[in-house]
């Protein structure tokens, strides 16, 4: 495809839409069951560093499950965008920690300590079938992904009604590891997202 930008421009604006057309009851049981699933597939992120986004126009809502793993021993991180062509820096967050509004209007911690991440709770506007993620387009998650070693587990959140035949992946594009929604937990394999038990996950996840 020439004109790809272009194509995910327009996907991107049709999904939000359609994300943002949820139900509250809708939203608040998908959340509720990715979040079980999260809890239950991955126990290896209880003792990690965990990087999370702050819940924005309609996506899955983390804060539960921060809350649960960092009761359990993890420490919580939230990214902030220094410069549009470098990769995200991550700050420790905990309730209560300061806050300020950053890139999209997206809270942020205000200027607490940086941590390096070994794993990532990363939102997604669209996903496709072989586990590439559709996001907003800076492109800032794919260049973390990169420049961190060793590379954090990627973890992709989001709904069923997002899943896209193709997201027409780039050279840059990088795909997950695990894509969780509603309906279960995918591991992320060369023939496509082959959809797993929360034991197997777990057990994959904790070697």
């Amino acid at each position: 495809m020439n004109n790809w930008q272009a194509w995910r421009k327009q996907q991107r604006a049709e999904l939000m839409v359609r994300r943002e057309c949820v139900t509250e009851g809708e939203h608040r049981r998908w959340s509720t069951a990715i979040t079980a699933l999260l809890e239950q597939g991955f126990p290896s992120l209880q003792r990690n560093v965990v990087g999370f986004c702050w819940p924005h126009r309609g996506e899955y809502d983390p804060r539960p499950l921060m809350n649960f793993i960092r009761e359990r021993g993890a420490t919580l991180a939230l990214p902030e965008v220094v410069n549009k062509q470098e990769p995200l820096c991550f700050r420790r967050w905990w309730p209560g920690a300061p806050m300020k509004k950053g890139t999209y209007d997206i809270p942020v911690p205000d200027n607490t300590g940086v941590v390096t991440v070994g794993a990532l709770v990363i939102p997604m506007i669209g996903f496709d079938q072989l586990g590439f993620r559709l996001g907003y387009g800076g492109g800032y998650f794919d260049r973390t992904l990169i420049a961190i070693t060793p590379r954090p587990l990627a973890i992709g959140v989001a709904f069923e009604i997002l899943r896209m035949h193709t997201t027409h992946p780039q050279p840059h594009d990088i795909p997950m590891d695990f894509i969780v929604t509603e309906a279960g937990i995918y591991r992320v394999a060369a023939t496509g997202l082959m959809l797993i038990s929360p034991e197997e996950c777990a057990a994959e996840t904790l070697r």
